[in-house]
């Protein structure tokens, strides 16, 4: 009775650091001008959701990503539920993939994670640029999404280090071999 309470307090733990850090990358995602390259800014929220997922099993990775896109939607002034659901979709299947086919390392969730900001970057500026015509569609692409993406790049190592950090530390072990 006294190891799962122990087990229990410990997850509440690592989910309530999980949820600092969330509320640290969204101070740094949206401090204007921090880190800024043109009108480019690292993406923090993205990599956070993405590395808890390949720490976590795919439901609590896409429940996570899936606050995390609520809390992004709702920081950046847009209709809440698109990144939400975009992330709560790449979080679990993100999870599922790392946890059938690539070892979880850095190198590999660095790449992973620059080709999911890369698609919902993508489908961002195509749903909110490109097809209501906005004149410039293409240079907002070139100087705005592209820049994001390679910008996200050490945010992802960094970020991946810290959650496995954290999940390292409050790591539950049940005696399977």
């Amino acid at each position: 009775m006294e190891s799962r309470r122990k087990r229990s307090r410990s997850q509440i733990i690592k989910w309530v650091c999980y949820t600092l850090l969330m509320l640290l990358c969204t101070v740094l995602q949206t401090t204007p001008g921090l880190f800024q390259l043109g009108d480019a800014k690292p993406l923090w929220l993205l990599p956070l959701a993405l590395a808890v997922a390949v720490e976590e099993d795919e439901f609590a990775g896409g429940i996570f990503g899936a606050v995390c896109g609520l809390m992004w939607d709702y920081t950046a002034g847009r209709t809440v539920g698109m990144l939400a659901f975009e992330l709560l979709v790449l979080c679990f299947l993100l999870s599922a993939v790392v946890q059938l086919y690539f070892k979880a390392s850095a190198a590999n969730f660095v790449l992973l994670a620059l080709g999911a900001s890369l698609l919902v970057l993508s489908l961002d500026w195509l749903f909110f640029y490109y097809m209501p015509g906005y004149s410039g569609a293409v240079e907002r692409y070139l100087w705005f999404v592209l820049p994001t993406a390679v910008l996200t790049i050490p945010v992802c190592a960094l970020v991946f280090g810290c959650v496995r950090r954290i999940h390292a530390e409050f790591k539950i072990d049940n005696g399977i071999v």
